[in-house]
């Protein structure tokens, strides 16, 4: 348990109404962790864990129905406008507006928040230039590849100056070698800017790269192994956890 941590679950659940009407669906179950800033933490699980339902509540998209969620001390779905600028997001699809520039694009949340113009243009090409799209501003998504577009939505989040990075399966639909050097760009861009991350994925090699802290959920939401790890942490180390995780995959699924 820390101080002040930037991201605090105390026994959050969240229930849905089933669309047929009989009963609800629990999705949360009484979820408890908390997130330091400047910590990665990547949340791995099966499809349908409920891993999403707990992005959209750090997010302020969605109320919990029982516990309480605070995200640097608010309440992310009562003060959603508290978050402007706060929170930068990195979807799975890219979501870039294709009659937007790259530039333009990046441009947009700058935009929303009321950035002087010039600021606002000088902050933008910054951010390409730091993802490698120098010379790409005024290029339209249609001509950028699915690596590029995606290194535009990096810049987009970044370029706000969030506090905190939530990313939501972004490098899914990537060939591996484009998602391997994004995933290493996207942490060095979180180390060097003080950010903190969560990161949502289904790839146990991919949590593993990316995170300082592993959270394995098992159906409904709910933390059924974790780990930390860093630099110093040895192959046999990484080996032995990663067996762990897959365990502990297997046995939702002998249980399901």
């Amino acid at each position: 348990m820390t101080a002040d941590p930037v991201i605090r679950f105390t026994d959050v659940t969240k229930t849905f109404r089933r669309p047929d009407g009989r009963g609800d669906f629990v999705a949360v179950d009484k979820l408890s962790f908390e997130i330091a800033k400047g910590e990665i933490v990547a949340v791995l699980g099966k499809t349908g864990c409920g891993k999403s339902t707990m992005f959209n509540i750090v997010a302020g998209l969605t109320e919990p129905s029982e516990g309480e969620a605070r995200v640097v001390g608010h309440d992310p779905f009562r003060e959603f406008d508290f978050f402007r600028g706060k929170i930068g997001i990195v979807f799975q699809n890219d979501r870039l507006m294709p009659w937007r520039t790259a530039l333009d694009n990046v441009l947009l949340g700058l935009q929303v928040l009321d950035t002087d113009p010039k600021q606002a243009v000088e902050t933008a090409r910054g951010w390409l230039a730091r993802l490698g799209l120098s010379g790409h501003e005024n290029d339209y998504p249609h001509a950028l590849s699915g690596g590029m577009r995606q290194r535009v939505s990096i810049a987009r989040a970044f370029a706000v100056n969030p506090e905190i990075l939530l990313c939501d399966e972004p490098f899914s639909a990537l060939d591996e070698m484009t998602a391997r050097d994004l995933r290493a760009e996207f942490v060095r861009l979180v180390r060097q800017n003080n950010k903190t991350a969560v990161f949502i994925t289904h790839q146990i090699n991919e949590a593993m790269e990316i995170g300082d802290r592993v959270l394995v959920f098992h159906r409904p939401a709910r933390i059924a192994y974790e780990t930390r790890l860093s630099a110093a942490t040895g192959e046999a180390e990484r080996r032995k956890v990663q067996e762990d995780i897959m365990r502990v995959l297997s046995v939702e699924q002998a249980t399901a």
